[in-house]
């Protein structure tokens, strides 16, 4: 495989300003204003990459989960309204019982940079399982009325982008290297936790909405082809316990790029199903003929 880097440090690899060059010298990601904690290997130095493209094909893919992240964490109010069903102010943690009480009410957000992870039970004793974000909505005395998960996903990049990475340090150069992507992650890593968590949250009486999925819509593409395509699964369904809502971001091609500015994500889609459905549609997801695994041995021992 071979590809470049399209997005570096929050601005187009094209991106010649002063705004975009600082971000490189200072490590900087403008999603969270803070130092990028995307490391490149052991040595820790910071990746910088958001998004990939694949000589093959004109699609640029997100690679960093905090790209989505834009506009302060846009997505969380996004969120928030449409499970709760009102404008909240949200605040980090604890500090949203206070602001509860003053305000009539408030969100509380555990995640990234914001209250912590939360730590869910272990499954049959061993590994750890951590919830992206939980957004729980609060009354006006503070107390908790219920709440929902979101789980955040991009895609996981193959091979090395180091050569494109240091094009890009050395005079903004756009150059391939062998980055490639691993789709094979969206069946063995994502939709088994996608089920694992939707069916815990679907045992909590306070998660009325069930579990909110966001990702890009190249990577929610691939899990709907994984699942047998559309004509195996079954959308529409209202909030609910046991809810999957699938919650799609793209680049904005109506916005024009500019200078200076990371370019414009929006939501494109929001579809809901249930873990019933996903988990249903996995295990009866159309196989290949019988005995590829045997022709491909003889094709391989004999040619």
């Amino acid at each position: 495989m071979a590809g470049t880097i399209v997005d570096f440090f929050g601005y187009r690899a094209e991106d010649n300003s002063e705004t975009a060059l600082s971000a490189v010298a200072r490590n900087l990601c403008p999603f969270i204003h803070d130092t990028c904690n995307k490391t490149l290997g052991r040595d820790g130095t910071c990746s910088g990459v958001c998004a990939v493209r694949q000589v093959s094909s004109n699609q640029r893919i997100i690679c960093c989960p905090i790209r989505l992240y834009a506009d302060d964490y846009r997505i969380l109010h996004i969120i928030a309204q449409k499970t709760f069903g009102v404008e909240l102010n949200l605040y980090s943690g604890r500090a949203a019982v206070a602001k509860a009480v003053t305000e009539g009410g408030a969100v509380a957000v555990f995640g990234h940079r914001w209250g912590g992870e939360l730590r869910l039970p272990k499954r049959n004793g061993v590994g750890n399982y951590f919830a992206d974000w939980v957004l729980a909505r609060l009354d006006e005395s503070g107390q908790l009325k219920e709440f929902t998960s979101i789980e955040v996903q991009t895609i996981d990049t193959t091979g090395n982008y180091r050569a494109s990475r240091a094009a890009l340090i050395d005079g903004r150069r756009v150059e391939k290297s062998t980055v490639g992507l691993n789709w094979e992650n969206v069946s063995k890593r994502i939709i088994p936790q996608l089920v694992y968590k939707g069916q815990v949250l679907q045992r909590e009486p306070l998660c009325r909405s069930g579990l909110w999925f966001v990702t890009p819509e190249s990577v929610y593409s691939r899990i709907i082809d994984r699942l047998g395509g559309d004509e195996n699964m079954a959308f529409g369904y209202a909030p609910q316990p046991g809810a999957l809502h699938f919650l799609r971001y793209d680049y904005d091609e109506t916005v024009p790029m500019s200078d200076g500015t990371p370019t414009v994500l929006k939501v494109i889609g929001d579809s809901c199903t249930t873990v019933e459905q996903v988990q249903s549609a996995f295990n009866r997801v159309r196989l290949p003929e019988a005995g590829v695994y045997g022709n491909a041995l003889k094709e391989a021992l004999y040619g």
